[in-house]
């Protein structure tokens, strides 16, 4: 049985943070990120950072199979324009990947800002990453610009998703 969570105490950060680093891990080995190069990533996440990112307009929910955590999504209401919400932190563990979770983790957070009268939803992810770009693509994705920032070692492609 699958459930979606609003994930708000300790405990429940503190399990959200254990799938978040596993999940994003596989990503950050392959993409050659450390804690130096890519301190932001959440394979590199501490309590205390996830904690102060949650709330404050950013909510995070988890996806439970048979009440056990596996995957992660936050959305995040754009503080200049209410009608765009941020989807990050989408995880799932890397035992349960191509189970369809990520589907249904997309479809969760897509439901959830449309409820909050979003139009849009707006992701950044590496830009070499063509597996996951194009997942995002197939659900119906658009890219929209590719950035370099100073502090990371990869270009960002920005992606939205009309509601």
């Amino acid at each position: 049985m699958i459930t979606f969570k609003k994930l708000d105490s300790k405990e429940e950060l503190s399990d959200a943070l254990s799938v978040l680093k596993k999940s994003f891990k596989t990503v950050a080995d392959e993409f050659g990120l450390t804690k130096e190069n890519a301190p932001t990533n959440a394979a590199f996440m501490t309590l205390e950072r996830l904690i102060e990112t949650t709330g404050d307009g950013v909510s995070l929910f988890g996806l439970f199979e048979n009440g056990i955590l596996v995957g992660t999504v936050a959305l995040e209401k754009s503080k200049e324009n209410p009608e765009i919400f941020y989807l990050e932190r989408l995880s799932v563990l890397p035992e349960k990947r191509h189970l369809g979770y990520g589907r249904k983790l997309m479809d969760f957070a897509k439901n959830r800002a449309a409820v909050e009268k979003a139009k849009k939803i707006s992701i950044g992810v590496i830009d070499s990453n063509e597996i996951l770009k194009s997942w995002y693509i197939e659900y119906g994705f658009k890219e929209t610009m590719i950035k370099s920032y100073d502090h990371l070692p990869f270009k960002v492609c920005f992606m939205e998703l009309n509601i």
